[in-house]
């Protein structure tokens, strides 16, 4: 149901059950898939590939044009998967001619006046909070959760099932399953209540916090901590991904705790 109020450019490619409120414009070269609500004042522009049961709440911008001195006007795209709701004045720019676009998972949360900058890759079930604000070629993993009014530099990674305190500048990596707080931002142990409501056992939660030791509350520098992790702890799906996120490191990691 297309209100009149509405623009829609005649090429933008929309399925039949899709609401668009008034006064929403929806550009050329968009897809906008079955199930979808895009609420009233909504804009749209090129290169957007938006999924199925996603919300669109009033005053969000969906893949305007990168905020990045090196874009020329090469065609890239914007994709915004299935279930995801986007709330009251977030904007997404979509990709540069580094990745060629901007990823929004499935079943995502994203809290008013969030900004999604150009070629960010957010996973799977991620929440981030009001007036979280993402630079360029971020990555966020599945179930990470980022709390309202963070910042998070160009390029770093944020791993899977994270925890990021409010306020927080995420100038480093954050490894996956962590919880991470302070200024500068510091591991503050692992991120177990959210693992336990994702069906995660005591015996791994265990397992996770002893990797954790190695790393941040032992003293060691991290090349010689993952080393010994290798070497003293029995593999596991959870301990390879660890070491992995820590080894491909470019930005390096979080500082570990310190009283």
């Amino acid at each position: 149901m297309n209100q009149p109020l509405a623009y829609i450019h005649p090429q933008a490619q929309i399925a039949r059950n899709v609401v668009i409120e008034p006064f929403s414009v929806i550009h050329a070269n968009v897809v906008i898939e079955e199930g979808t609500w895009i609420g009233p004042n909504v804009t749209i522009f090129e290169g957007a590939r938006i999924g199925k049961n996603v919300k669109i709440y009033p005053g969000a911008s969906i893949s305007s044009v990168p905020q990045d001195l090196k874009y020329k006007g090469e065609e890239t795209e914007t994709f915004i998967g299935d279930n995801t709701v986007i709330r009251e004045f977030v904007t997404v720019s979509r990709g540069t001619d580094d990745k060629y676009k901007t990823v929004i998972g499935k079943d995502c949360l994203l809290m008013a006046y969030v900004h999604i900058a150009h070629d960010c890759a957010i996973g799977n079930n991620c929440i981030l909070a009001n007036a979280v604000q993402l630079a360029g070629h971020v990555i966020v993993d599945d179930y990470a959760i980022i709390a309202g009014s963070s910042a998070i530099h160009q390029f770093v990674k944020v791993g899977s099932h994270v925890m990021v305190s409010g306020g927080s500048l995420v100038r480093k990596d954050v490894p996956p399953y962590t919880k991470a707080a302070r200024e500068p931002l510091t591991y503050c142990g692992i991120n177990s209540i959210g693992l336990r409501r994702r069906g995660f056992s005591s015996e791994k939660i265990n397992e996770i916090q002893e990797i954790y030791r190695y790393i941040f509350l032992r003293g060691l520098n991290n090349s010689k901590a993952i080393d010994l992790v290798e070497l003293e702890l029995s593999p596991s799906k959870e301990r390879d991904e660890i070491i992995n996120f820590i080894r491909n490191s470019d930005r390096g990691v979080m500082k570990g705790y310190t009283y």
